[in-house]
């Protein structure tokens, strides 16, 4: 079996630690908001799973459309002996790259989940003989320090989760992203692209209510991690598409007015009937403001692909 290795960089209470900044942060201010990471528990996940198995959220299939039909494309231009995935989760899409690269020796997966991490990675050096796993416990909003490994590198950031980040937020991630490449290396990053209202309100928003339970998952976190006293069912769920910044807001309505204790906090937070709460921003792109995105941090775009229906893009950008 191939070697797999585990690099933690996180101190162990650091995700409690985040947690109870960004609630008392959050929900301290106004408008409320909570950051979009903390849908993310073992019940959280299998309900993205699900969504993302839906009719309405179209992104998983668009992106595993191109990955499918332009990895070769995306090895041949990268090259990469180091593949490395942020927030790579069960590193199931990047089996496409991974089987793609035949010069490939080493897969660094990066998540936050412990448990994920070595789901994925034990299974991956079963699968593939000569593949070399070094998984890091890591937070990648945070500044990161990858292992040594052969290069070039190709760093992958898929799924469009960049879209989660406001643009101030953007630009200082892919500044970071930048500072780890060297001359040769190269980024892959999937964003999501602007399309009809509605086809983007129904994928955050669908009919079987599974995004609706996602949503308020994260009121369920709060109560169990700091002791709250949320009632999901006090909140609706809502998907509204802003024209302006052209990203969708996901946000909780109180359905009265209604006040929350978080315990571990010492806070009360007073929600008046009708006062939202937001939990999620997702960015849509065109690709003139990837582009300009990219060069702003440094980064040469070098290669653009979309899914048939133009739905979704996969962009490769490189160091010179």
């Amino acid at each position: 079996m191939s070697p797999f290795a585990v690099t933690r960089t996180l101190p162990e209470d650091a995700t409690g630690a985040a947690l109870r900044a960004d609630v008392l942060e959050g929900l301290s201010g106004s408008p409320r908001t909570l950051p979009p990471k903390w849908f993310y528990d073992a019940h959280g996940s299998e309900l993205f799973e699900r969504i993302t198995t839906l009719p309405e959220y179209y992104p998983t299939r668009a992106e595993r459309e191109i990955l499918l039909a332009r990895s070769g494309e995306i090895a041949a231009a990268s090259g990469a002996r180091t593949l490395v995935e942020l927030g790579s989760g069960s590193s199931e899409k990047t089996r496409y790259l991974i089987d793609a690269l035949t010069g490939l020796r080493t897969y660094v997966p990066v998540d936050v989940s412990e448990s994920a991490l070595t789901r994925a990675g034990q299974a991956l050096v079963a699968e593939r003989p000569g593949l070399d796993v070094h998984a890091l416990i890591a937070d990648f909003t945070a500044p990161l320090t990858l292992p040594g490994t052969p290069g070039p590198r190709l760093v992958a950031f898929l799924g469009g989760t960049i879209g989660n980040l406001l643009p101030a937020e953007r630009a200082a991630f892919l500044a970071s992203v930048r500072g780890l490449l060297a001359p040769g290396d190269a980024l892959l990053l999937g964003t999501d692209l602007v399309k009809d209202e509605r086809v983007l309100v129904r994928a955050y928003d669908d009919a079987a209510g599974v995004t609706a339970a996602f949503n308020k998952n994260v009121l369920t976190v709060i109560n169990r991690e700091l002791g709250a006293d949320f009632d999901p069912a006090a909140f609706d769920h809502v998907a509204l598409w802003d024209a302006g910044q052209e990203w969708i807001e996901m946000r909780l309505r109180s359905r009265l007015a209604q006040t929350v204790k978080v315990p571990a906090l010492d806070l009360a937070v007073d929600f008046a009937a009708g006062e939202e709460l937001r939990t999620e921003v997702s960015a849509k792109f065109r690709k003139e403001g990837v582009r300009a995105e990219l060069e702003a941090a440094g980064l040469e775009p070098a290669r653009w692909w979309t899914d048939d229906a133009g739905r979704f893009a996969l962009s490769l950008s490189v160091v010179r």
